[in-house]
């Protein structure tokens, strides 16, 4: 079953404001994800090296807290012996006061497990606690020792805070005492390093964020701005278009009633005379024969020459309307044709030359050549007092060119003088409409001679017909 759907059909403004916006809605989707992209794996190297170097702050500020406490009772440590007790008495109640800030304070294992110095949580003193492990399974009283054993070194875990219970990030250095064969060590909760780096990457998303309404701001300007002036645009060309198409309508009535006026010229001031004199013969030979007296012969000639006259003048100007030479035989006898009537009318000397090739114009550019030449001829008629015109029509690789020149007193063909002259627009518009080029060669009014030459592109020659043979040729 087939739905009928609604076709969206666009206006021309539409199309082309959606190719101009387009490209720029891609291009802008593209760098805003580039820059976010980017902008996040900068901020992740900016805050990872933020973390660390905020860790390795508080591992540095741990390390000296255990150097100055065993500076502080290492003269101790260091007359003992392994078994002398009240020298470990001594050295774990110094370790045992040393708490510092909220949170902070030393502890003693020995290296069995057993709790000796935990000032912030006392119930652990005197328990084995080998088996502690915190919430993600790391065993931090065995790693602790196995550090230890090694010198020195440092474990981050999770301990419950001393001020409330609650688990937290923890950075832990601890060291050994050999001789004694405890761990001794401190640990500070990063807590606060992990807030702000939190804090930073928050505040980095945020500035993306805004980065990412400001580029989509600045897109949307852009694009109205397009749209506006492509509205804009569209409607200065759609009235310039308006105004040149009621100027191309008014000159097409104008050429409609001068081409109505001339045939209604022509009719009148030739052919109706003609056929008035027809008449008048035809009446005189009647009356003649009526009353049986006079030569009838006389009247009944004169009729019959005004009768071929009459129909030579119809043949002309149904051949300056539509010649039919140009659809029956091809361009190139239907300008022989044009140029003999023009000598035989004007007497001015016509040479006419074409290379021979085949019937390969298309339709449109047998027109307007034909035209052209008849334009032409009009204006040498006219104006150019020529005693010889030559016209020229010929085949080339580029397409086909008719040249037309004389030697009459030349024209000025000023832009001005262009475009009030009817017949040169004619011209130029013909050949435009067949993306050709017209040209006009002439050094101004007094010069001798002008020269007009209309090439047509090869778009508009056809290719050769097989079934015609080679050796038959035809013309343009």
């Amino acid at each position: 079953m087939l739905l009928n759907l609604p076709v969206l059909r666009l206006s021309y403004a539409q199309k082309l404001s959606l190719v101009a916006a387009i490209p720029l809605i891609l291009a802008v989707g593209a760098i805003a994800v580039l820059v976010t992209i980017q902008s996040r794996a900068l901020a992740e190297r900016e805050i990872q090296t933020l973390e660390t170097q905020l860790i390795e702050a508080k591992k540095r500020e741990l390390r000296n807290y255990v150097t100055q406490a065993r500076n502080g009772f290492y003269f101790i440590y260091g007359n003992a012996s392994p078994s002398d007790q009240l020298a470990k008495d001594q050295v774990a109640q110094i370790l045992a006061a040393m708490i510092y800030g909220d949170e902070g304070f030393f502890f003693v294992y020995d290296y069995d497990g057993t709790a000796l110095v935990n000032p912030r949580q006392t119930e652990m003193i005197n328990n084995n606690h080998l088996d502690l492990t915190d919430s993600r399974g790391t065993a931090v009283v065995v790693d602790l020792i196995d550090i230890a054993r090694q010198g020195d070194g440092y474990l981050t875990h999770l301990w419950p805070k001393p001020s409330n219970g609650q688990e937290a990030e923890m950075i832990t250095y601890v060291t050994s005492f050999p001789s004694w064969r405890w761990a001794v060590g401190t640990g500070v909760f990063i807590d606060d390093v992990l807030t702000s780096v939190a804090a930073a990457r928050a505040d980095v998303e945020a500035r993306i964020q805004r980065t990412f309404y400001y580029i989509s701001a600045i897109t949307l300007t852009a694009l109205l701005m397009v749209f506006g002036s492509g509205m804009a645009l569209n409607l200065r060309e759609r009235r310039l278009a308006d105004a040149k198409l009621k100027k191309l309508t008014q000159r097409v009535f104008d050429a409609q009633e001068e081409e109505r006026g001339r045939v209604a010229r022509e009719l009148h001031d030739g052919i109706s005379q003609m056929l008035v004199g027809v008449r008048y013969a035809l009446d005189s030979a009647r009356r003649k024969v009526d009353k049986g007296s006079g030569d009838a012969k006389t009247p009944l000639r004169q009729g019959i020459d005004n009768l071929g006259t009459a129909i030579s003048e119809v043949r002309r100007i149904s051949r300056d309307l539509r010649p039919g030479a140009l659809d029956d035989l091809g361009l190139g006898p239907a300008l022989k044709a044009l140029v003999e009537d023009f000598a035989q009318r004007t007497g001015v000397e016509v040479v006419f030359n074409t290379v021979v090739f085949r019937n390969r114009l298309d339709q449109n550019a047998k027109i307007a050549l034909y035209r052209i030449a008849q334009e032409a001829l009009t204006n040498i008629e006219r104006h150019a007092n020529a005693t010889r015109v030559t016209m020229d029509l010929r085949g080339h690789k580029r397409g086909a060119t008719l040249r037309i020149s004389d030697d009459g007193i030349g024209m000025d063909y000023t832009s001005r003088q262009r475009a009030n002259g009817i017949g040169l627009r004619n011209m130029q518009e013909r050949v435009d409409q067949l993306d050709g080029q017209l040209r006009i060669l002439s050094s101004g009014s007094g010069a001798i001679g002008t020269v007009i030459e209309a090439s047509v592109p090869l778009t508009h020659l056809l290719p050769p017909d097989p079934s015609v043979p080679q050796k038959e040729p035809a013309s343009a």
